[in-house]
């Protein structure tokens, strides 16, 4: 695959140093744009490939290994997607988002671990409990959400992507499959989350567990921050679940769409120049939602649109509900596979797609010469790179 024309790692390598400069960072930030910066330069080393038949030779350098990294994303994309062949089901899979209203991002900006938290666990108890109400499929449903944070523009938009089965475990120990075509009512997914979700915003409040910082430091006190919930208690939230996908096969690759992604990726960086970074775009709300127009930043307000995605250190975007839990997830997808009638190796993809799905360089340790084509080429670690503990001063 050919290098795009600009990378996210040329803004931040032209412009990064005087955003710095100009503003005290966090060192969260300050990591992603140092990773950023030397992926794949000879600043984390790498090593030398020589083909043993003839003169040839080319320098590989180290990735960064970072997840906001976008040429770090496709290796770790492929080892995931491998892992989650053998749990897939022979059913419908569906794709359902909650999303959070705009009052309700603003506290997010401020106390992103905190409100990303409570709503992975408000999206997966609603969809926990209505899957078990009698009156909608009465089972125990299993699934698994990724976060994202951005919107087309870049702009802060918190929401969860969870992919689910169709059906799951009743109580008498069945498969119980759900109606084809059809996962649960939008509109009740929707009260219930907003329901569940302001409990828990409420009683992190209670247990002074929010910041109040920027913009929402007038919500400080129990009645300002209980009117400022008003609105949003009254309001629709936005949850919707699109048409069921194909089977397992088509699944994996739906998935790689959603899972190990950036805010933005560098084949949509159209154009850098004169201090600006030209991408693409749509408009969801707008009735032409599929036309796609690009947007114009400066590339300081690039960058600072990228760096409010940075996740807190150590917080799992991507989680698992229900039988896909990770402490049962081996015994109930067996459970599941027996009173489907398959079996795991039924499931997995062709050898074809296996293939594309597990090429990993680090899995081909004696490529074949793309010189002579009868030699292979034989590595040579370069000088060992030990990172600094801390990225460059924002000070």
């Amino acid at each position: 695959m050919s290098r795009p024309d600009h990378e996210l790692a040329d803004i931040f390598r032209q412009y990064g140093s005087p955003y710095r400069e100009t503003r005290k960072l966090p060192l969260e930030q300050l990591r992603v744009m140092r990773a950023i910066e030397t992926c794949r330069t000879s600043a984390l080393g790498g090593y030398v490939e020589e083909c043993d038949q003839c003169n040839y030779r080319r320098i590989a350098y180290n990735s960064c290994r970072n997840r906001h990294c976008p040429k770090c994303l496709n290796t770790e994309r492929a080892k995931w997607l491998h892992s989650r062949q053998e749990e897939l089901l022979p059913v419908e899979y569906f794709h359902v988002v909650f999303t959070v209203p705009e009052q309700i991002a603003r506290i997010a900006f401020y106390n992103k671990g905190t409100v990303y938290g409570i709503l992975f666990r408000a999206a997966a108890e609603t969809l926990l409990t209505l899957a078990r109400d009698p009156r909608h499929l009465g089972a125990e449903i299993g699934f698994f959400g990724i976060l994202h944070t951005w919107g087309q523009n870049l702009l802060h938009h918190p929401h969860v992507h969870f992919v689910i089965p169709g059906g799951g475990l009743g109580p008498d120990r069945k498969w119980v499959p759900g109606r084809p075509g059809f996962f649960l009512p939008v509109r009740v997914l929707s009260r219930l989350f907003r329901r569940l979700f302001l409990q828990a915003l409420k009683q992190t409040f209670r247990r002074n567990q929010i910041q109040f910082l920027g913009e929402i430091e007038s919500l400080k006190q129990q009645t300002a921050f209980l009117d400022y919930l008003q609105p949003v208690e009254e309001s629709e939230w936005v949850v919707y679940a699109k048409k069921p996908f194909g089977g397992s096969h088509q699944v994996l690759d739906y998935l790689g769409r959603y899972t190990h992604r950036v805010a933005l990726s560098n084949d949509r960086i159209l154009d850098l120049s004169h201090g600006q970074v030209s991408f693409p775009w749509r408009d969801y709300r707008d009735r032409e939602k599929y036309r796609s127009r690009v947007m114009t930043v400066s590339a300081e307000e690039f960058i600072r649109r990228f760096l409010i995605h940075t996740l807190p250190a150590g917080f799992r975007r991507i989680r698992y509900f229900g039988f896909l839990a990770s402490r049962c997830r081996k015994q109930q997808l067996a459970v599941c596979r027996q009173l489907l009638a398959v079996t795991a190796t039924e499931l997995l993809p062709t050898p074809a797609q296996c293939r594309a799905a597990v090429a990993l360089w680090h899995s081909q340790p004696f490529p074949a010469c793309p010189k002579c084509h009868t030699g292979v080429l034989i590595r040579l670690r370069l000088a060992a790179y030990r990172w600094p503990e801390r990225p460059p001063d924002s000070s």
